[in-house]
């Protein structure tokens, strides 16, 4: 019997050239993940940190009940995903590199946290039961957190400085992009979430109407600081 070297040879080669590329792509997986839960701890860190947003978050909770904070926790999330879309485009790069685009929304956003701030510091406490938490409906809420997180052009600048970190030029850019944006998204609303959660549990504790005037007038000031912060900060 007659045996063919070569394809013995070539049947030896098989099992050693498969597990080669099945360790490539394990490796390729695990840097995958590696990047991929980094930025989630970036992403996480920049969420966590208290701005505008989270104190919105904390004074509906306190000042409205959990569920209309979570109406404007909702909103939060879906202009963070939009502002995420922009970075991506052409308009992200105009509001990047043109100083005057960037002072207009700079501008819009200041003059919209000082009109909370002056707004929450005059509310009247004896009214916030009943006039203010009926007025505020779900979707009041859902576009005041909404227009909070669109009017700072910081958030533009940011997501076109960290998303190329951690985007592969050499694989198909849309999955990877959605994949990052939805990421953020989502970690706002479930950090969002627990802010409103712990709020929402020293509630009762802020019942009285001096407790409330003191919550009312501490966070327009922390609003209003965020309005004066904003005009006078660059990009």
């Amino acid at each position: 019997m007659k045996i063919n070297l070569l394809t013995l040879a070539t049947s030896a080669r098989l099992p050693a050239s498969r597990s080669t590329s099945d360790h490539h792509e394990n490796s390729k997986f695990d840097e995958r993940m590696e990047n991929y839960l980094l930025y989630l701890s970036i992403a996480a860190a920049t969420v966590l940190i208290p701005g505008p947003a989270v104190m919105l978050t904390i004074n509906n909770s306190i000042q409205r009940g959990l569920g209309k904070s979570l109406a404007g926790v909702l909103g939060i999330a879906s202009a963070i995903l939009l502002v995420a879309v922009i970075s991506a485009t052409s308009l992200g790069v105009i509001l990047a590199t043109s100083t005057k685009a960037f002072a207009v929304v700079k501008t819009a956003g200041a003059l919209y946290l000082t009109y909370l701030g002056v707004k929450m510091w005059r509310a009247n406490a004896k009214n916030s039961n009943s006039t203010d938490a009926n007025n505020k409906t779900p979707t009041r809420c859902f576009l005041e957190g909404f227009f909070i997180s669109l009017s700072n052009p910081k958030a533009v600048v940011f997501f076109m400085s960290i998303f190329p970190q951690f985007i592969n030029l050499s694989e198909a850019y849309l999955p990877q992009f959605t994949l990052l944006a939805v990421s953020f998204s989502v970690l706002v609303i479930l950090i969002h979430t627990t802010y409103a959660l712990s709020a929402s549990l020293v509630k009762d504790k802020l019942s009285s109407q001096k407790r409330k005037t003191l919550l009312s007038k501490l966070s327009g000031t922390v609003f209003f600081s965020f309005g004066i912060g904003l005009a006078v900060s660059s990009k």
